[in-house]
């Protein structure tokens, strides 16, 4: 398949990768750190070939210690730099806690305004791609929960091409959360993609009778889920969050306020989830705008299985999706 005029035909990874390469070339004070970031080319090959086009110094890969190459990132943060912290899987970040909440997050307050944290650090997140427990948690919604952090969860090329570069210019930390089940995803970007805005959610679709509220890996289920529905005569709207700290609520209560009912898909587990404090804030500001309590697509209260029908099985997939919807509609009065 050609690319459309003005368009290139590109993958999630290699629109990562143009993103690192045009911060390195732009500004001399970023660089990359992380395990296997280098030689490797990434554990994902999102960094494949940055290393011979940009030298040691600049793509440096780290000893297996989370806390340390994360507080080094902070350390040279605080000295000037633009560090992009790569951490291979969300379960790892487990291990650099101390660092990303007890410093990262805290350093501006705790100096009183007088430190700011520019630091940026991208990890993988997710199932869909069998690595069990140990690799596959959808952990985002944790960091979501902390003052200090801005959370991004890039679901589109656009977004993964245009994020990096305006979280670097944030002064203070911001976390990127890339869906592990994204990086093969292909399609096409407008040749020119830059920057993105990284303030507010995004209108995936518009529809009138149902808002489907989604983010990272889920959103592709969520347009799928969509166009199933339309299907069966529902017109659903889909709003793609991109932002999970701060949230925009303005977008999510506008479009709850238009169509009336909410299904919420998190790949989180639900208990405690991004998506129960999205439906708060729905209950909150638009009660008395909802035809039907608000549902929730969330992952299996359970360590990720490894075999892949378990994992399916344990996150939100597209009929899921559509039974909730359903299910709603019935509430018509």
């Amino acid at each position: 398949m050609t690319a459309a005029p003005n368009t290139v035909r590109i993958t999630y990874r290699e629109a990562m990768r143009q993103a690192l390469r045009e911060a390195l070339q732009r500004d001399p004070r970023v660089f990359l750190m992380g395990e296997d970031v280098g030689r490797y080319g990434g554990c994902f090959a999102v960094s494949k070939g940055l290393l011979d086009e940009f030298g040691p110094e600049r793509i440096r890969d780290t000893p297996l210690s989370e806390s340390a190459f994360v507080g080094a990132g902070i350390g040279a943060a605080m000295g000037g730099m633009r560090p992009i912290v790569e951490i291979m899987t969300v379960n790892f970040s487990l291990l650099a806690l101390d660092q990303i909440v007890n410093n990262a997050a805290a350093i501006l307050y705790m100096s009183g305004g007088q430190f700011n944290i520019p630091l940026v650090i991208r990890m993988t997140t997710g199932a869909g791609r069998q690595l069990a427990a140990q690799h596959s948690h959808s952990l985002e919604g944790w960091f979501a929960h902390i003052p200090g952090l801005r959370i991004l969860a890039p679901a589109t090329l656009a977004d993964a091409r245009g994020m990096l570069w305006t979280a670097l210019q944030d002064p203070d930390p911001v976390l990127i959360f890339e869906n592990g089940a994204l990086y093969n995803m292909e399609g096409e970007l407008a040749a020119d993609a830059g920057a993105v805005d990284i303030d507010r959610a995004a209108i995936r679709r518009a529809g009138t009778d149902v808002s489907l509220i989604a983010y990272g890996g889920s959103l592709g289920k969520a347009l799928e889920a969509a166009e199933a529905l339309a299907a069966a005569g529902v017109n659903a709207e889909v709003v793609d969050l991109r932002t999970l700290r701060p949230l925009d609520s303005a977008t999510i209560i506008d479009s709850v306020t238009r169509t009336h009912r909410a299904a919420i898909i998190d790949e989180g587990w639900r208990s405690g989830s991004l998506a129960a404090e999205i439906s708060a804030r729905i209950l909150e500001s638009a009660f008395y705008e909802l035809d039907a309590p608000v549902a929730r697509v969330c992952g299996a209260e359970a360590p990720m299985p490894y075999a892949k029908h378990l994992e399916d099985a344990a996150t939100p997939q597209p009929a899921a999706i559509v039974d909730a919807v359903r299910g709603m509609m019935a509430e018509r009065g």
